[in-house]
């Protein structure tokens, strides 16, 4: 399996059990043993370690290895090596506290075939109001 379908199937796994604010940050050019960083958040830690354990059995299904599972007995933050992909899953309060995305830094992946569900929201556009309001006065 290829990254960029491990990862899809990671942030496919993430979403499935409704994870908040999923990102990917690619850490190939940082000189560390793995290529991306999944960062995702869970309301509860029964929901973090629904979600961790969907990660793997997700990835056990489809033939890839879990290397390994740390921090499941509490729950606030679950990590998973995947290899070349290491996922965390943290309550929102952990991740606030860590701020991992300023440790990794840099841009976030973007994921193709259908975004994580934060990235598709695109802001609506600002309409103009027209009519005498919206025009600047003329100075006499």
């Amino acid at each position: 399996m290829d990254l960029r379908e491990k990862q899809r199937l990671v942030v496919d796994a993430l979403e499935d059990i409704k994870g908040r604010d999923i990102l990917v940050y690619n850490t190939a050019r940082m000189p560390s043993m793995f290529e991306r960083v999944v960062i995702a958040s869970g309301d509860s830690t029964r929901q973090v370690k629904a979600l961790a354990d969907n990660v793997q059995r997700k990835m056990r299904e489809s033939g890839s290895r879990v290397y390994g599972v740390e921090g499941e007995a509490n729950g606030e933050w679950v990590l998973v090596d995947l290899g070349d992909v290491v996922v965390h899953i943290m309550h929102p309060t952990v991740r606030d506290f860590y701020n991992l995305e300023e440790v990794w830094g840099g841009k976030p992946v973007t994921i193709t075939r259908h975004a994580t569900r934060a990235a598709t929201k695109k802001p609506a556009a600002k309409k103009r109001a027209r009519g005498k309001a919206s025009r600047p006065r003329r100075k006499r």
